[in-house]
Protein backbone atom coordinates (compact mmCIF):
# COMPACT_ATOMS: atom_id res chain seq x y z
CA UNK A 1 0.00 0.00 0.00
CA UNK A 2 1.42 3.36 -0.99
CA UNK A 3 0.90 6.77 0.56
CA UNK A 4 1.15 10.14 -1.13
CA UNK A 5 4.40 11.91 -0.42
CA UNK A 6 4.96 15.61 0.23
CA UNK A 7 8.09 17.65 -0.36
CA UNK A 8 10.36 18.08 2.64
CA UNK A 9 9.25 21.01 4.77
CA UNK A 10 5.92 21.40 2.97
CA UNK A 11 3.92 20.43 6.05
CA UNK A 12 5.77 22.91 8.23
CA UNK A 13 5.37 25.66 5.63
CA UNK A 14 1.65 24.96 5.33
CA UNK A 15 1.24 25.05 9.11
CA UNK A 16 3.16 28.33 9.30
CA UNK A 17 1.04 29.85 6.55
CA UNK A 18 -2.15 28.73 8.28
CA UNK A 19 -0.96 30.21 11.57
CA UNK A 20 -0.13 33.51 9.89
CA UNK A 21 -3.56 33.57 8.26
CA UNK A 22 -5.28 32.89 11.60
CA UNK A 23 -3.30 35.68 13.27
CA UNK A 24 -4.27 38.08 10.52
CA UNK A 25 -7.95 37.17 10.88
CA UNK A 26 -7.70 37.98 14.58
CA UNK A 27 -5.99 41.34 13.99
CA UNK A 28 -7.53 44.09 16.16
CA UNK A 29 -9.94 46.51 14.54
CA UNK A 30 -9.64 50.30 14.50
CA UNK A 31 -11.63 50.72 17.72
CA UNK A 32 -9.41 48.30 19.62
CA UNK A 33 -6.28 49.93 18.23
CA UNK A 34 -7.51 53.39 19.19
CA UNK A 35 -8.29 52.21 22.72
CA UNK A 36 -4.76 50.81 22.95
CA UNK A 37 -3.36 54.18 21.88
CA UNK A 38 -5.45 55.92 24.53
CA UNK A 39 -4.37 53.48 27.23
CA UNK A 40 -0.71 53.78 26.29
CA UNK A 41 -0.91 57.58 26.26
CA UNK A 42 -2.57 57.49 29.68
CA UNK A 43 0.32 55.41 31.04
CA UNK A 44 3.03 57.61 29.54
CA UNK A 45 1.51 60.90 30.73
CA UNK A 46 0.50 59.66 34.16
CA UNK A 47 3.99 58.36 34.92
CA UNK A 48 5.96 61.09 33.18
CA UNK A 49 3.92 64.13 34.14
CA UNK A 50 3.44 62.87 37.68
CA UNK A 51 7.20 62.41 38.07
CA UNK A 52 7.82 65.88 36.62
CA UNK A 53 5.50 67.53 39.14
CA UNK A 54 6.05 65.44 42.25
CA UNK A 55 9.54 63.93 41.96
CA UNK A 56 11.83 64.38 44.95
CA UNK A 57 15.59 64.92 44.80
CA UNK A 58 16.23 61.22 45.30
CA UNK A 59 13.66 60.06 42.76
CA UNK A 60 14.38 58.92 39.23
CA UNK A 61 14.80 61.80 36.79
CA UNK A 62 11.48 62.69 35.07
CA UNK A 63 13.04 62.37 31.61
CA UNK A 64 14.02 58.78 32.38
CA UNK A 65 10.55 58.11 33.75
CA UNK A 66 9.05 59.31 30.47
CA UNK A 67 11.43 57.07 28.53
CA UNK A 68 10.75 53.98 30.64
CA UNK A 69 7.00 54.64 30.43
CA UNK A 70 7.24 54.70 26.63
CA UNK A 71 9.13 51.39 26.67
CA UNK A 72 6.49 49.82 28.94
CA UNK A 73 3.58 51.18 26.89
CA UNK A 74 5.07 49.95 23.61
CA UNK A 75 5.65 46.49 25.03
CA UNK A 76 2.15 46.36 26.54
CA UNK A 77 0.12 47.90 23.71
CA UNK A 78 2.43 48.08 20.69
CA UNK A 79 1.36 44.70 19.32
CA UNK A 80 -2.19 46.06 19.15
CA UNK A 81 -1.82 49.56 17.73
CA UNK A 82 1.81 50.01 16.71
CA UNK A 83 2.82 51.85 19.89
CA UNK A 84 2.67 55.50 18.80
CA UNK A 85 1.23 57.40 21.81
CA UNK A 86 2.26 60.61 20.07
CA UNK A 87 0.44 62.44 17.24
CA UNK A 88 3.77 63.31 15.63
CA UNK A 89 4.69 59.63 15.36
CA UNK A 90 1.26 58.75 13.99
CA UNK A 91 1.44 61.44 11.30
CA UNK A 92 5.05 60.62 10.43
CA UNK A 93 4.19 56.93 10.13
CA UNK A 94 1.27 57.75 7.81
CA UNK A 95 3.45 59.98 5.62
CA UNK A 96 6.02 57.19 5.40
CA UNK A 97 3.31 54.75 4.26
CA UNK A 98 3.45 52.65 7.41
CA UNK A 99 0.02 53.66 8.77
CA UNK A 100 -3.25 54.07 6.91
CA UNK A 101 -4.47 57.68 6.88
CA UNK A 102 -7.93 56.56 8.02
CA UNK A 103 -6.36 55.56 11.34
CA UNK A 104 -4.70 58.93 11.98
CA UNK A 105 -7.67 60.91 13.32
CA UNK A 106 -8.94 58.13 15.67
CA UNK A 107 -5.40 57.57 16.94
CA UNK A 108 -4.81 61.27 17.65
CA UNK A 109 -8.18 61.69 19.38
CA UNK A 110 -7.51 58.63 21.54
CA UNK A 111 -4.04 59.90 22.41
CA UNK A 112 -5.40 63.28 23.48
CA UNK A 113 -8.21 61.72 25.53
CA UNK A 114 -5.81 59.33 27.27
CA UNK A 115 -3.32 62.10 28.06
CA UNK A 116 -5.96 64.52 29.36
CA UNK A 117 -7.49 61.75 31.47
CA UNK A 118 -4.09 61.16 33.06
CA UNK A 119 -3.53 64.83 33.84
CA UNK A 120 -7.10 65.07 35.11
CA UNK A 121 -6.41 62.23 37.51
CA UNK A 122 -3.29 64.01 38.75
CA UNK A 123 -5.29 67.21 39.26
CA UNK A 124 -7.96 65.30 41.17
CA UNK A 125 -5.38 63.72 43.48
CA UNK A 126 -3.63 67.03 44.13
CA UNK A 127 -6.93 68.78 44.80
CA UNK A 128 -7.69 66.31 47.56
CA UNK A 129 -4.62 67.49 49.47
CA UNK A 130 -5.61 70.51 51.58
CA UNK A 131 -1.98 71.57 51.96
CA UNK A 132 -1.62 72.23 48.23
CA UNK A 133 -3.11 75.61 47.42
CA UNK A 134 -1.54 76.39 44.03
CA UNK A 135 -2.31 73.41 41.85
CA UNK A 136 -2.16 75.49 38.68
CA UNK A 137 1.36 76.41 39.69
CA UNK A 138 2.28 72.73 39.83
CA UNK A 139 0.98 72.18 36.31
CA UNK A 140 2.61 75.39 35.07
CA UNK A 141 5.98 74.19 36.34
CA UNK A 142 5.55 71.04 34.25
CA UNK A 143 4.22 72.81 31.13
CA UNK A 144 6.15 73.45 27.93
CA UNK A 145 7.01 77.02 27.08
CA UNK A 146 9.41 79.44 25.41
CA UNK A 147 10.62 83.04 25.90
CA UNK A 148 9.83 84.02 29.49
CA UNK A 149 8.47 80.55 30.22
CA UNK A 150 11.61 78.75 29.09
CA UNK A 151 13.91 77.71 31.92
CA UNK A 152 16.85 79.33 30.11
CA UNK A 153 14.81 82.07 28.36
CA UNK A 154 15.16 80.56 24.88
CA UNK A 155 13.20 82.50 22.20
CA UNK A 156 10.50 81.08 19.94
CA UNK A 157 12.84 80.53 16.99
CA UNK A 158 15.31 78.42 18.98
CA UNK A 159 12.56 76.45 20.69
CA UNK A 160 10.74 75.78 17.41
CA UNK A 161 13.91 74.65 15.61
CA UNK A 162 14.96 72.25 18.36
CA UNK A 163 11.45 70.81 18.71
CA UNK A 164 11.33 70.17 14.95
CA UNK A 165 14.72 68.44 14.93
CA UNK A 166 14.02 66.38 18.06
CA UNK A 167 10.62 65.26 16.77
CA UNK A 168 12.09 64.30 13.39
CA UNK A 169 14.76 62.21 15.13
CA UNK A 170 12.23 60.45 17.37
CA UNK A 171 9.95 59.59 14.44
CA UNK A 172 12.96 58.43 12.41
CA UNK A 173 14.06 56.11 15.21
CA UNK A 174 10.62 54.47 15.41
CA UNK A 175 10.36 54.08 11.63
CA UNK A 176 13.88 52.72 11.39
CA UNK A 177 13.56 50.37 14.38
CA UNK A 178 10.24 49.11 13.03
CA UNK A 179 11.46 48.35 9.53
CA UNK A 180 11.55 44.75 8.34
CA UNK A 181 15.35 44.72 8.15
CA UNK A 182 15.76 45.74 11.82
CA UNK A 183 15.48 43.88 15.11
CA UNK A 184 11.93 44.99 15.70
CA UNK A 185 11.77 43.41 19.14
CA UNK A 186 14.22 46.12 20.23
CA UNK A 187 12.07 48.97 18.90
CA UNK A 188 10.47 49.85 22.28
CA UNK A 189 13.90 50.29 23.88
CA UNK A 190 15.25 52.30 20.96
CA UNK A 191 12.28 54.66 20.99
CA UNK A 192 12.07 54.97 24.79
CA UNK A 193 15.78 55.68 25.29
CA UNK A 194 15.80 58.17 22.41
CA UNK A 195 12.80 59.93 23.90
CA UNK A 196 14.49 60.17 27.31
CA UNK A 197 17.71 61.49 25.80
CA UNK A 198 15.98 64.14 23.68
CA UNK A 199 13.85 65.26 26.63
CA UNK A 200 16.99 65.72 28.72
CA UNK A 201 18.45 67.93 25.98
CA UNK A 202 15.25 69.98 25.62
CA UNK A 203 14.61 70.39 29.34
CA UNK A 204 16.25 73.84 29.69
CA UNK A 205 14.87 74.97 26.33
CA UNK A 206 11.16 74.08 26.34
CA UNK A 207 10.86 71.92 29.47
CA UNK A 208 10.90 68.88 27.19
CA UNK A 209 8.18 68.75 24.55
CA UNK A 210 8.29 66.54 21.40
CA UNK A 211 4.87 65.03 22.21
CA UNK A 212 1.89 67.36 21.52
CA UNK A 213 -0.45 65.48 23.87
CA UNK A 214 2.07 65.79 26.69
CA UNK A 215 2.04 69.58 26.20
CA UNK A 216 -1.76 69.61 26.00
CA UNK A 217 -2.20 67.49 29.13
CA UNK A 218 -0.32 69.94 31.32
CA UNK A 219 -1.46 73.16 29.59
CA UNK A 220 -5.18 72.50 30.20
CA UNK A 221 -4.66 72.63 33.98
CA UNK A 222 -1.91 75.28 34.06
CA UNK A 223 -1.93 79.07 33.93
CA UNK A 224 -3.22 80.83 30.82
CA UNK A 225 0.21 81.31 29.21
CA UNK A 226 0.56 77.55 28.69
CA UNK A 227 -2.50 77.42 26.44
CA UNK A 228 -1.37 80.54 24.59
CA UNK A 229 1.93 78.88 23.69
CA UNK A 230 0.48 75.42 23.09
CA UNK A 231 0.27 75.92 19.31
CA UNK A 232 4.05 75.73 18.99
CA UNK A 233 4.18 72.32 20.67
CA UNK A 234 1.77 70.96 18.08
CA UNK A 235 3.19 72.73 15.03
CA UNK A 236 6.88 71.94 15.57
CA UNK A 237 6.51 68.17 16.22
CA UNK A 238 4.21 67.81 13.22
CA UNK A 239 6.72 69.58 10.96
CA UNK A 240 9.46 67.29 12.25
CA UNK A 241 7.25 64.26 11.69
CA UNK A 242 6.54 65.30 8.09
CA UNK A 243 10.28 65.61 7.42
CA UNK A 244 11.08 62.19 8.87
CA UNK A 245 8.10 60.55 7.16
CA UNK A 246 9.04 61.94 3.74
CA UNK A 247 12.65 60.82 4.16
CA UNK A 248 11.65 57.26 5.01
CA UNK A 249 9.09 57.17 2.21
CA UNK A 250 11.86 58.15 -0.20
CA UNK A 251 14.19 55.53 1.24
CA UNK A 252 11.53 52.84 0.87
CA UNK A 253 10.79 53.95 -2.67
CA UNK A 254 14.39 53.83 -3.87
CA UNK A 255 15.51 50.74 -1.97
CA UNK A 256 17.14 48.07 -4.20
CA UNK A 257 14.71 45.51 -5.55
CA UNK A 258 11.67 47.65 -4.76
CA UNK A 259 8.81 48.23 -7.16
CA UNK A 260 7.99 51.71 -8.37
CA UNK A 261 5.59 52.41 -5.50
CA UNK A 262 7.06 52.41 -2.00
CA UNK A 263 3.75 51.45 -0.46
CA UNK A 264 3.07 48.66 -2.95
CA UNK A 265 6.59 47.33 -2.51
CA UNK A 266 6.21 47.22 1.28
CA UNK A 267 2.83 45.48 1.16
CA UNK A 268 2.18 41.94 2.32
CA UNK A 269 -1.12 40.27 1.56
CA UNK A 270 -3.06 39.89 4.80
CA UNK A 271 -6.64 38.59 4.84
CA UNK A 272 -9.13 41.18 6.01
CA UNK A 273 -11.33 40.58 9.03
CA UNK A 274 -14.91 39.43 8.91
CA UNK A 275 -16.20 43.00 9.10
CA UNK A 276 -14.98 46.48 8.21
CA UNK A 277 -13.78 47.14 11.76
CA UNK A 278 -11.51 44.09 11.77
CA UNK A 279 -8.85 45.52 9.48
CA UNK A 280 -5.24 44.44 9.91
CA UNK A 281 -3.10 46.47 12.27
CA UNK A 282 -2.11 49.84 10.81
CA UNK A 283 -3.42 48.97 7.38
CA UNK A 284 -1.08 50.74 5.00
CA UNK A 285 -2.73 49.80 1.73
CA UNK A 286 -5.65 51.33 -0.10
CA UNK A 287 -8.94 51.09 1.72
CA UNK A 288 -10.47 47.65 1.51
CA UNK A 289 -7.38 45.86 0.24
CA UNK A 290 -6.73 44.12 3.55
CA UNK A 291 -2.96 44.61 3.22
CA UNK A 292 -0.38 46.19 5.48
CA UNK A 293 3.25 47.23 5.10
CA UNK A 294 5.71 44.47 5.91
CA UNK A 295 7.85 46.95 7.80
CA UNK A 296 4.99 48.27 9.89
CA UNK A 297 6.11 49.16 13.39
CA UNK A 298 2.87 47.64 14.64
CA UNK A 299 4.41 44.24 14.04
CA UNK A 300 7.69 44.73 15.87
CA UNK A 301 7.08 41.55 17.87
CA UNK A 302 6.41 39.51 14.74
CA UNK A 303 9.03 37.47 12.92
CA UNK A 304 10.64 39.67 10.23
CA UNK A 305 9.33 39.07 6.74
CA UNK A 306 12.80 38.15 5.53
CA UNK A 307 12.57 34.96 7.60
CA UNK A 308 10.08 33.52 5.14
CA UNK A 309 11.47 31.88 1.99
CA UNK A 310 9.42 34.07 -0.33
CA UNK A 311 10.42 37.36 1.30
CA UNK A 312 14.02 36.29 1.70
CA UNK A 313 14.38 35.91 -2.03
CA UNK A 314 13.45 39.58 -2.49
CA UNK A 315 15.70 41.00 0.25
CA UNK A 316 19.01 41.38 -1.51
CA UNK A 317 21.60 43.77 -0.13
CA UNK A 318 23.25 46.26 -2.48
CA UNK A 319 26.19 44.68 -4.28
CA UNK A 320 25.34 41.11 -3.21
CA UNK A 321 23.65 38.17 -4.84
CA UNK A 322 22.15 36.54 -1.78
CA UNK A 323 19.46 37.36 0.76
CA UNK A 324 20.16 39.58 3.73
CA UNK A 325 20.61 37.60 6.96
Amino acid sequence: MTYPTTPAGATADAASAASTSDDAMRAPGLVARSIAEGAGSFLVILAGLGATMLATETALQPTLVFGFAVVAAMIAFGHVSGGHFNPAITIGSAVAGRTDWKSVAPYVVAQVVGAVAASGLIWLVLSANAQLTDIRGFFSSASNGFDDHSAAQFPLTSAFLLEVVASALLVAVLLGAGSRRARRDLAPFAVGLTYAGLLSFLLPVTNGGINPVRATASALFAESWALEQLWMFWAAPIVGALIAGLIFRSIDGFAPGRKSSAVDAEMAAVPAGPDTDQAPVDDGGPAGTGRRPVGDAASFFDKPASDSPQAASDDVAPGTTGPVR
